[in-house]
C-alpha cells in the first residue's frame, strides 16, 4: 500500500487555518443538516445500513429503503438470523445486491464474534466483509466519535476546491491523499459533525456543477474559489465505454403459472430470480422454442413480443427483447427453474430489469 508522502500533506495545508475552517463547517451543519432517518440516534448498525445503501445511490431514492429495511430487521441479530431472500427481497430496486449479502455476512460475524455490538476498534471494524476505508471511518465517526477520515466524492470534490487539490481523483492513491490531509484537519472534539459537514457540503452546495458558492460557509477557506478554479476541480479521468449485451427473455407461462429461475451463487446479480433469458449471440429468434425445450424441458408456443428493457449498470447495459411463450407439454428439467404462481411473483427478489417485465405482462 503506498503512503502518502508528509511533504506532500503539508504541501497542502500550509497557512490553512483548520480551526475556523472546523468551527465555520461546524456550526454550518449542525443548522442547516437535513433531517435524515439515520441521524435521529446515530446507532452504528442504522448509521452502516446507510452508508451501504448510500454507496452509489441518492438519499432521497434511500430513505424510503432504509426505513423499510429498519422496520423489517431493526436490529443485527434479526438481520442475521433472515433468511438471504428476504434480505434481497428488501433490497430490491436497490441495485448492487452484492452490497446487501456482504452487509448480511458482517453482520452475523458481528452477531457470532463481537456479541452483537458493531466494533468500535478500526481494524476489527475493517476486517468485515464489504467495510471499506469510507463506511469504517462514517461508522467510527459518526455512532462513536472516533477523528476517522470517511472520504467519499463528496469529500473530495469539497476538499479538492478547498485545499486546491488537482490529482485524479479516479485513482487510489489520491483518495490516500485525501485521507491524510483530512486527519489533520478533522475536529478531535466533534468529528461526527465534521464528517456529516464535507458530506452536506458536497451534496447541498458544493455540487459536481453550478456549486452554490455564494452560500458556502467555508468560502473563505476555498483555495480554488480565491482563484477562480471552481469548475476545474476535482479532476477525475473519463470511465471506460459500457459494453452493451443483447438479450432475448421469456415469460413462459401456462393459464396460472410462470417460469422463472435463480442466477447463479456468484457473478453479477448473484441469486436474484429472473425469467429465462439467453444472449442473441447464442441462439435466434426462429430456435429459441429450441433453445427452452432443451434447456427447460417444456415445449412452448411463440406469443406477443413486449416491449424492449434497456438497462444500465455501472459496467455494461442489457438490452432485452421480451416474448410471451405459452407452454404446450413438458415438465421443467433446469434445476434451478421452477413454475410459480403468477400472483406469487411478488415473493421472490428480481433485478429492476425483470420487475420491468414484471410490470409489462
Amino acid at each position: 500500500m503506498k503512503v502518502v508522502k508528509r511533504e506532500q500533506v503539508n504541501e497542502y495545508l500550509t497557512g490553512f487555518d483548520r480551526l475556523s475552517f472546523q468551527k465555520n463547517l461546524i456550526e454550518w451543519f449542525e443548522t442547516e443538516k437535513r433531517n435524515l432517518p439515520w441521524r435521529l440516534d446515530n446507532d452504528p448498525y442504522k448509521v452502516w445500513v446507510s452508508e451501504i445503501m448510500l454507496q452509489q445511490t441518492k438519499v432521497d431514492t434511500v430513505i424510503p429503503y432504509f426505513n423499510r429495511f429498519i422496520k423489517k430487521f431493526p436490529t443485527v441479530e434479526a438481520l442475521a438470523e433472515a433468511e438471504e431472500q428476504e434480505v434481497l427481497k428488501a433490497w430490491e430496486g436497490l441495485g448492487y445486491y452484492s452490497r446487501a449479502r456482504n452487509l448480511q455476512t458482517a453482520v452475523k460475524e458481528v452477531v457470532a464474534n463481537y456479541g452483537s455490538r458493531v466494533p468500535k476498534d478500526p481494524n476489527t471494524l475493517s476486517s468485515l466483509k464489504g467495510v471499506g476505508p469510507y463506511t469504517k471511518g462514517a461508522i467510527l465517526s459518526i455512532a462513536y466519535d472516533v477523528p476517522e477520515p470517511a472520504v467519499d466524492g463528496n469529500v473530495m470534490r469539497v476538499m479538492s476546491r478547498v485545499l486546491k487539490i488537482d490529482e485524479d481523483i479516479a485513482k487510489q492513491k489520491t483518495r490516500k491523499l485525501f485521507e491524510s490531509c483530512i486527519k489533520e484537519v478533522i475536529s478531535q472534539a466533534n468529528p461526527s459533525s465534521f464528517n456529516q459537514g464535507l458530506m452536506e457540503l458536497g451534496a447541498l452546495i458544493c455540487t459536481p456543477k453550478s456549486p452554490s458558492c455564494s452560500l458556502c460557509p467555508v468560502q473563505e477557506h476555498c483555495a480554488a474559489y480565491q482563484q477562480g478554479m471552481v469548475e476545474q476541480l476535482p479532476v477525475k479521468s473519463k470511465n471506460k465505454k459500457q459494453k452493451t449485451l443483447t438479450y432475448f427473455a421469456f415469460v413462459i407461462h401456462d393459464k396460472s403459472n410462470v417460469l422463472i429461475e435463480q442466477r447463479p451463487e456468484q457473478g453479477l446479480l448473484a441469486n436474484l430470480w429472473q425469467f429465462p433469458m439467453v444472449e442473441l449471440s447464442k441462439t435466434d429468434l426462429e430456435h429459441t422454442q429450441n433453445w427452452i425445450k432443451q434447456n427447460y424441458g417444456l415445449t412452448v408456443k411463440l406469443g406477443n413480443e413486449l416491449s424492449s428493457i434497456k438497462h444500465v449498470f455501472s459496467h455494461l447495459i442489457w438490452d432485452i427483447r421480451v416474448f410471451q411463450m405459452e407452454v404446450i407439454d413438458g415438465a421443467v428439467k433446469e434445476p434451478n427453474a421452477k413454475m410459480v404462481a403468477k400472483e406469487r411473483l411478488n415473493q421472490y427478489p428480481f433485478p429492476v430489469s425483470h420487475q420491468k417485465i414484471i410490470q409489462q405482462f
